[in-house]
């Protein structure tokens, strides 16, 4: 592929191209996916420190997902975060392919799908990938377009931050440990960023945006789009719809701590 029509977004296609065709037995099954069903939604705002515990707690062992609402991130802040989001899919190509990667150890990269050099079939998406911790050492790496990207980026990430410690102390607090005892055992970790963007697909139901995964970090704090209930997870055997919930934030306990709830 030339590296002028790697990415999806600015083009709009008719059928979709033989190199995002899912074999038939690895397509999606959108037919068993269950209707628009909530995980879990906790308010965040709740007093009893303790009953917030249980509620994250109960939640982690029964879906390993759950959303948050009255969370302390402004949703001015939010709102902005999805602007620029969108205002910088929409730049055109040209300036983009400014920061277009396919090298997986940059720290600032956009990209599409998951590897082009070593896929057969593609994913339905664009992305960028951003090193969020700490701030100052990436920031100036980061798209200086649109003019305010670093700005609203910068204090979303640290907001986000301080909510993903906030929910650490709760996740620990549920174990049986003290509220502090993850965050110290991990100390400073990282922070990363991907920003996803969806095209319109003529054919959803041959491909993916992203096939089944599960997340190999802490915690995933994920900001999902109104307009769509695009997030499938696995329940009970079932995948299950996550109805974009509003001004919520979508959690996933990753791999590093899943385990913990389960013995």
């Amino acid at each position: 592929m030339e590296s002028s029509n790697v990415l999806l977004t600015g083009t709009r296609y008719s059928n979709l191209p033989e190199n995002y065709v899912r074999s038939v037995s690895d397509r999606p099954r959108l037919s068993e996916v269950k209707d628009c069903e909530n995980v879990p939604v906790i308010d965040l705002s709740v007093a009893d420190e303790s009953l917030l515990a249980q509620q994250i707690g109960n939640a982690c062992k029964s879906h390993g997902f759950f959303q948050v609402i009255n969370h302390g991130v402004n949703s001015e802040l939010v709102e902005k975060m999805m602007e620029i989001s969108h205002e910088f899919f929409h730049l055109p190509l040209d300036v983009k392919m400014q920061f277009y990667s396919d090298d997986p150890t940059k720290t600032m990269r956009l990209s599409t799908s998951f590897n082009l050099k070593k896929e057969s079939v593609h994913n339905w998406r664009d992305y960028l990938r951003l090193h969020c911790h700490p701030i100052e050492k990436y920031v100036q790496e980061w798209p200086s377009v649109p003019s305010t990207f670093k700005d609203v980026v910068a204090t979303y990430c640290k907001e986000v931050r301080k909510l993903g410690l906030r929910l650490l102390g709760s996740i620990s607090l549920s174990l049986g440990l003290e509220e502090d005892y993850i965050e110290k055992v991990l100390g400073d970790q990282g922070q990363h960023m991907a920003v996803n963007y969806y095209p319109p697909c003529p054919e959803p139901e041959l491909t993916y945006g992203l096939p089944r995964h599960t997340d190999p970090n802490t915690i995933t704090i994920l900001l999902q789009g109104q307009e769509v209930a695009g997030l499938q997870v696995l329940h009970n055997g079932k995948w299950v719809a996550v109805n974009p919930y509003p001004n919520a934030f979508v959690v996933n306990i990753g791999d590093q701590i899943q385990v913990q709830y389960l013995h």
